[in-house]
């Protein structure tokens, strides 16, 4: 089959006007103009119009589990309110509604043109209830904060859900919620299996208090956990996160949020010789009201930066063209090809899948998305500012 659009996005060198995609069953075999591709392929051909054929948009973030909880829970005073109001909001769910939200965000996502999926669930039990729509990465979300001595356990459970799916990795909830032992066992998972890890990572002015300073609302309301506190007081949470794991085990890991940085974290990166993958939610930071996010100063560290939507619970919809749009806001003199490799090329590589995703050419998923394209000199700026659904492939 011949796919022709007004212009195809391979994300390798400058778009090809009047161009086509030739694909066999779920792999695109040959890239080009129109002309060449009808003179080298036979078969079907799918005059897609005045379209812009995109890779398919990769979500590197998200938690399906509260697509309910859209417009729910209004910003709070503090993260910790925040916290205490999702958890409030949680209790009221039944199984039934989390499979219904999850199905629900994955028929959204892929409206809006994404393709694959890194989604956090916190009950990977109901993963079997779901056939996923689009390429889906499954992390199991993990807390232990009230049984740390069931780490082990906890781990083991999910993984017996996780591997009914072939996508999977582990993800310890945050520093404060999942305990050493639980992320060293994740770490070990992940060595074994080879799989990826995730996590969340200096995400607020409350997480820094805690671990920084042993104060604030958020170490009140961890320490009223009964958690053991001795680790606050002493270091940033990036600090003690890279002291946990070590420059070999970083690359295995895509962090999500990394808002609140001190100069010290910032040495601390610029000596790392191995990198984390780095996942930015422009409009669920805007949410919270969190600190800028550094990026210039972690682009030129060297980290691959992506965008993801986060949860419903702090954000209105699962666009990441909506995520571009409010990157571009805050970031006017990033190009709009830059910003849109963070949910193509960036996204692949956080993933693995630079071979196979992420771009338009031969050997990759035929993972495809088109938009309405008016000619206009500037590509790219048209992608980011597109607003509609999507077809996608």
């Amino acid at each position: 089959m011949i796919y022709r659009a007004r212009v195809v996005v391979t994300m390798d060198g400058s778009p090809i006007e009047n161009g086509a995609v030739a694909i066999s069953e779920n792999r695109i075999f040959d890239v080009g103009s129109f002309r060449e591709i009808k003179a080298r392929n036979s078969g079907e051909i799918v005059d897609l119009g005045e379209q812009a054929l995109l890779p398919g948009l990769i979500n590197t973030h998200c938690h399906l589990d509260y697509t309910c909880l859209r417009g729910k829970i209004a910003p709070q005073k503090s993260f910790t309110d925040w916290i205490r109001a999702i958890n409030a909001a949680k209790a009221r769910l039944s199984e039934e509604d989390y499979v219904a939200s999850i199905n629900e965000g994955f028929a959204e996502a892929k409206r809006f043109g994404t393709t694959a999926i890194v989604n956090l669930t916190a009950y990977p039990e109901l993963i079997a209830k779901i056939d996923e729509p689009i390429r889906t990465w499954w992390f199991a979300e993990l807390i232990d904060i009230r049984s740390p001595d069931r780490a082990n356990k906890i781990v083991d459970l999910a993984i017996e859900s996780l591997k009914s799916k072939k996508n999977w990795g582990l993800a310890p909830h945050a520093l404060f919620t999942a305990s050493p032992n639980l992320f060293h066992r994740c770490e070990e998972i992940a060595r074994r299996e080879n799989i990826l890890l995730t996590t969340h990572l200096a995400e607020s002015r409350e997480e820094m208090s805690m671990f920084r300073d042993g104060s604030g609302p958020l170490y009140e309301f961890i320490k009223g956990t009964g958690r053991p506190m001795d680790d606050c007081g002493h270091e940033t949470p990036l600090e003690r996160f890279v002291g946990r794991l070590g420059d070999a085990s970083l690359p295995n890991w895509i962090v999500a949020h990394l808002n609140e940085l001190s100069e010290s974290d910032f040495d601390l990166l610029a000596r790392s010789t191995r990198k984390f993958h780095v996942v930015h939610s422009p409009r669920s930071h805007g949410y919270f009201a969190h600190s800028p996010f550094p990026f210039e100063r972690l682009r030129a560290l060297g980290f691959n930066i992506c965008l993801g939507t986060d949860s419903l619970a702090s954000n209105e919809n699962l666009s990441l063209f909506a995520e571009m749009r409010a990157f571009q806001r805050n970031e006017p003199n990033v190009s709009p090809r830059k910003i849109f490799e963070m949910v193509t090329v960036n996204a692949a590589r956080a993933l693995s899948q630079q071979n196979a995703l992420g771009r338009i050419g031969p050997g990759f998923h035929v993972d495809l998305t088109s938009i309405p394209c008016s000619g206009s000199t500037n590509l790219f700026e048209e992608i980011v500012a597109f607003d509609q659904p999507v077809q996608s492939g």
